[in-house]
């Protein structure tokens, strides 16, 4: 249980991306903390699981609001639904995001489309409610889940990256706007590979499903460093030990980054099992593999 705080026992925040990987930990550290907390995601039957599982760990109160943040009205009324019952937002995590693997020439057009768009459109999606949501108060906290792959890129995974590279260039504008709205914060977490489903829920189409390369942090670290930002706003806050060498190794020894980085990514980014060709949860949720945690053990898997 994490010690509770006055402000952490009254605040509320609402969690995108909540039934599933870094978002439903932080969804789980915020209950065990006595949060009212705001649950979206596109899986009702999996939103009320994790209701359920919030509320039994200590959360003052849960809503839950089925929505894809891709589609702005949708997301609009996640947040009038959240004000209509709670009166505030304190907090905002955003935590959704897809993944499709595969060589950009290889990669559907309409799926490339939909994984950028959930990416950053979903982003500036929330954070324009969240912003428009704090100015009452002139206080909040919005975290951004970025990713490594918004700094640096690997080989199929021109999707995720092109999206993750925009949310990063998003965020650092708000940042910079933040500085004249004061008591309203805008940070940015980064993680590497952590032992989430959602390499298991990504689309493929390399005839491979996807992995985390290790090492390989867990759920619950990176949930830790996201409840922290609502706290102590970050403005680039990394999570995981090889984050550091691979962007330094893609900035500063681009050739040989180059030369590596296709053999490894298909030794430790890529699964050893055949899988047919498909989307995986790109356009539909996959709520039967929604969980906080992967399969994935080395080097700290659920550990953190």
């Amino acid at each position: 249980m994490v010690p509770s705080s006055p402000r952490a026992t009254s605040r509320v925040v609402l969690v995108t991306g909540g039934t599933s990987g870094i978002g439903r930990a932080t969804a789980q550290r915020l209950a065990d903390e006595g949060a009212a907390l705001v649950l979206v995601s596109r899986s009702p039957a999996t939103l009320e699981q994790t209701r359920r599982e919030c509320l039994a760990r200590g959360a003052r109160d849960v809503l839950t609001v089925t929505a894809d943040v891709r589609l702005r009205a949708e997301v609009e009324a996640a947040f009038a639904a959240a004000l209509g019952r709670f009166g505030r937002l304190d907090g905002v995590v955003h935590a959704a995001a897809v993944i499709a693997y595969g060589r950009f020439a290889d990669l559907p057009a309409d799926v490339f489309d939909h994984v950028v768009e959930t990416d950053i459109l979903g982003t500036a999606n929330v954070a324009r409610c969240a912003l428009a949501a704090f100015e009452p108060e002139q206080a909040g906290a919005l975290v951004v889940l970025g990713s490594v792959l918004g700094k640096m890129t690997a080989p199929s995974m021109s999707a995720y990256a092109a999206g993750k590279w925009a949310v990063h260039g998003l965020v650092r504008t708000l940042q910079v706007e933040a500085r004249a709205l004061p008591g309203i914060h805008v940070s940015l977490v980064s993680p590497g590979s952590v032992n989430t489903p959602i390499y298991q829920l990504a689309g493929s189409f390399t005839g491979r499903g996807g992995r985390p390369p290790p090492p390989v942090g867990s759920a619950e670290k990176a949930a830790r460093v996201v409840v922290d930002a609502l706290d102590r706003p970050r403005r680039d806050a990394d999570v995981g030990p090889a984050n550091v060498v691979m962007v330094l190794g893609f900035r500063l020894l681009p050739g040989l980054f180059d030369l590596l980085v296709g053999p490894l990514m298909r030794v430790l980014g890529q699964g050893r099992e055949p899988q047919p060709a498909g989307a995986g949860n790109v356009f539909e949720p996959t709520p039967d593999l929604e969980a906080v945690h992967g399969p994935w053990r080395w080097w700290g898997g659920r550990g953190g």
